[in-house]
């Protein structure tokens, strides 16, 4: 790391830089135990989504930062909270029915309903992992089942019966009067049915682990250690925290008090709450927030099929303190401003270089190659070329646009074709309408294919753009921009579309004049 690199790491103002100061300021001479912990919390009551997944992202980007700026050593733990009781079945799985008979049981002791793994924890932690890895995430997985029931937890869990009071007086407040009546941080396991009960305990002897409770109308003496009882998750999360360490989480607005608690109760354990941004929900495009049990978010699955993991890291590393939407008509700008942005990169000095969003998503390691021809602009030509159109065909017209056109040339412009392909195919090739040209459309139309004709096959870009610019001034339009939305909607079949001079260039003259030709045709 360069001293100029750390210099304008401890000045800049983009957002992972401004969360890394609050670890500087919690401790200003490093951590003195060893590496600086950041956590992230993972409930696998349904499968990942995005959301799950962009904790992961933003926490990596401050941890980067926080490297940057001080040269010392961190860790990330991604602790799925697995003991949880399964509460309902999630809407996106198989096998509902099975899982209606296990309600209320551990999610680690409920059979995979996908019928791949040991448990449904078990499956949805796997294709958490498996995102993970393949993003090149560092991290820990921890689980909370692993926790318990290896007894890592048992030192702490004494704890919080030897101050069971004082964590009730935390949590009593916060509640209803009738769920104050019934309400205990600790959760035990029924030793009959196996279900996570909620029902008040009496501590017995906190140094043996011992509660009493009534379990299906028995007094029952159990320990609470070794995986025989769990916390309520807000107590479980302060637990967590002073069990561990832990110095940075970040979590949703909608998670605010809860936080608040858990600080309170890591504090009566004798910890500390973490610092951490609180960040604004995704919201599907319905503007409702994401659920992983409703499963009405974008699945990471279904991103990755029309997009890079780039343009979804771009996407969820802008404006974390913003609600934004998240859904599949959003790819297309994430994909041509994330390649933007890498194409600015080289030039940048570092102070630029630390606010461009794309030095957080390779943590500072920024692939050299860049984009001849934008993702908007694939989008289009695949459009012009129909139903069945293939990544050859694709290459071929791109040869009117680059002298080297080839995928060996080009390895990520070959990759953005075949998302362009699939985008097209599932999303915009259903809503193609050409329309018949109308009134001054018509002559402007004739005109332009004039021009194209006298221009010629090997005519630039730029000369292109000219003359189409020049039909727009001159052909009686009432704005320039009218012009434009004509040529999208006559000959593209869509209301928005590219620069016209690239999208000439690269689909070629001669097919441009064929659709005009098809265009007037159609009067």
């Amino acid at each position: 790391m360069t001293d100029e690199l750390r210099s304008a790491a401890l000045e800049s103002k983009a957002w992972p830089y401004e969360e890394a100061r609050k670890l500087l300021k919690r401790w200003p001479d490093g951590k003195p135990d060893g590496a600086m912990l950041f956590e992230t919390g993972y409930g696998p009551s349904g499968l990942p989504h995005i959301g799950t997944f962009q904790e992961v992202l933003r926490t990596t980007m401050v941890r980067r930062a926080y490297e940057e700026m001080t040269g010392r050593p961190t860790r990330l733990v991604a602790f799925s909270d697995d003991m949880d009781g399964l509460r309902k079945v999630p809407d996106n799985v198989p096998n509902k029915e099975m899982l209606a008979q296990h309600l209320g049981k551990p999610l680690s002791r409920i059979p995979d309903p996908f019928g791949k793994f040991d448990s449904f924890a078990a499956h949805n932690n796997a294709m958490l992992r498996d995102f993970l890895d393949r993003f090149g995430f560092e991290y820990e997985f921890a689980s909370s089942t692993e926790y318990y029931t290896s007894g890592r937890f048992d030192e702490q869990l004494r704890d919080v019966l030897r101050n069971y009071d004082k964590i009730m007086a935390v949590m009593l407040p916060t509640l209803r009067a009738e769920r104050q009546a019934t309400y205990s941080p600790v959760l035990p396991i029924s030793p009959t049915s196996g279900i996570v009960l909620q029902v008040p305990v009496e501590v017995v002897d906190a140094e043996a682990g011992i509660i009493r409770f009534v379990d299906e109308g028995q007094t029952v003496e159990q320990s609470i250690l070794g995986g025989k009882a769990k916390l309520q998750w807000k107590p479980d999360w302060g637990m967590r925290w002073a069990a561990l360490g832990v110095d940075y989480e970040m979590y949703g607005k909608d998670l605010i008090d809860s936080g608040v608690l858990g600080g309170k109760i890591a504090q009566v354990l004798g910890g500390r709450r973490p610092e951490g941004l609180i960040y604004e929900l995704f919201l599907d495009a319905k503007g409702e927030k994401i659920s992983k049990s409703k499963g009405n978010g974008l699945s990471i699955e279904e991103w990755l099929t029309y997009g890079p993991d780039e343009s979804l890291a771009f996407y969820i590393y802008r404006e974390p303190k913003k609600a934004k939407s998240l859904h599949l008509g959003l790819i297309p700008r994430a994909v041509d401003d994330y390649w933007q942005f890498r194409a600015n990169y080289p030039a940048q000095g570092w102070k630029e270089r630390l606010g461009n969003p794309v030095h957080h998503i390779h943590g500072g390691k920024v692939p050299p190659e860049t984009l001849p021809v934008t993702f908007g602009l694939l989008l289009n030509l695949v459009g012009v070329m129909g139903e069945g159109a293939s990544k050859e065909q694709v290459w071929g017209y791109l040869g009117n646009y680059l002298p080297d056109a080839s995928a060996a040339a080009h390895p990520e412009l070959d990759r953005m074709i075949g998302y362009a392909l699939a985008y097209h195919r599932d999303f915009i090739a259903p809503t193609l309408r050409r329309r018949a040209p109308e009134g001054v459309e018509v002559e402007a139309l004739q005109r332009l294919d004039a021009d194209l004709t006298s221009l010629g096959e090997e005519a630039s870009a730029e000369d292109i753009q000219n003359a189409v610019y020049e039909i727009g001034k001159t052909g009686g339009f009432g704005e320039l921009r009218d012009w434009f939305k004509a040529l999208y909607e006559t000959l593209l079949g869509s209301s928005q579309g590219p620069r016209m001079g690239s999208f000439i260039r690269l689909y070629g003259v001669a097919n441009t004049r064929r659709l005009i030709a098809e265009a007037l045709a159609a009067q």
